[in-house]
């Protein structure tokens, strides 16, 4: 009788020892997973579909939990939620009907958001976060306007004194607002002057800058207009023999 009573004390010890052992490890477990985002913004050009990625490391499934994406300098600030297994509608008017989960993935930790038809005002900074395990992850997207324009040159004046001419580059269509260089035919850096920004109703920027150019320099000089976090560049290179020239567009 004793053995047996011994046994069942043991095994009634041991039930809430396990439980405890149990939660201490689900607690260091969750405490050790962290919320991945991309360590570079992701570029998307307007009309697009992007993905802006978020999981979990190591992966759980995530499927009953509840989900958010929000921006913070919106009001509200949902993008999109997941709840009880379901997507919510109470979000920002914006993305109401353009965004979704991968529903299949959930199982495995990710939690990365589609966004569809891409506007410029989807340009920001999005948290991914998993309330249960106060876990958060940021993403940033920037959005390009794809309608820039080559720049066009124009011959905005003569210095007869200095032997010298003032050139004047303009492009359009830009977003984010981009920067405006002038190289010579060697590939060096011209200095210019400042360069004059109008941002237009449609959010869209027009650049334009001038400069001006001496006999010693050489006779063909490039006007380059980029963009570094979109990755875009439009140019136009002129040349400029005695007192003709043309324009050759890239």
């Amino acid at each position: 009788m004793f053995p047996l009573m011994n046994e069942l004390f043991l095994q009634s010890s041991f039930r809430p020892l396990s439980v405890l052992v149990f939660h201490l490890l689900l607690t260091h477990s969750q405490s050790q997973s962290q919320l991945i985002g991309p360590s570079q913004p992701i570029v998307a050009t307007v009309g697009d579909d992007v993905i802006l990625p978020c999981h979990l490391d190591p992966a759980e499934d995530v499927g009953t939990m509840i989900l958010e994406w929000t921006r913070p300098d919106l009001k509200p600030i949902y993008v999109h939620m997941r709840r009880a297994g379901q997507d919510l509608v109470d979000k920002h008017p914006s993305y109401i009907g353009r965004t979704s989960l991968f529903i299949n993935e959930l199982k495995h930790g990710n939690i990365s958001l589609k966004l569809s038809k891409v506007k410029l005002s989807d340009g920001g900074t999005y948290h991914c976060f998993i309330p249960k395990l106060d876990k958060r992850s940021s993403v940033e997207l920037v959005v390009a306007s794809g309608a820039a324009s080559s720049p066009v040159i124009s011959l905005s004046g003569t210095d007869s004194n200095r032997g010298a001419v003032v050139l004047e580059c303009e492009s359009k269509g830009w977003y984010p607002e981009p920067e405006v260089l002038w190289l010579d035919g060697e590939g060096n850096l011209l200095s210019a002057g400042p360069t004059e920004t109008v941002r237009g109703p449609d959010d869209l920027y027009t650049v334009s800058s001038r400069v001006t150019v001496e006999k010693r320099h050489s006779n063909s000089f490039t006007c380059r207009v980029q963009q570094n976090k979109t990755n875009q560049t439009r140019e136009t290179e002129i040349r400029i023999p005695g007192r003709n020239y043309m324009f050759l567009q890239f």
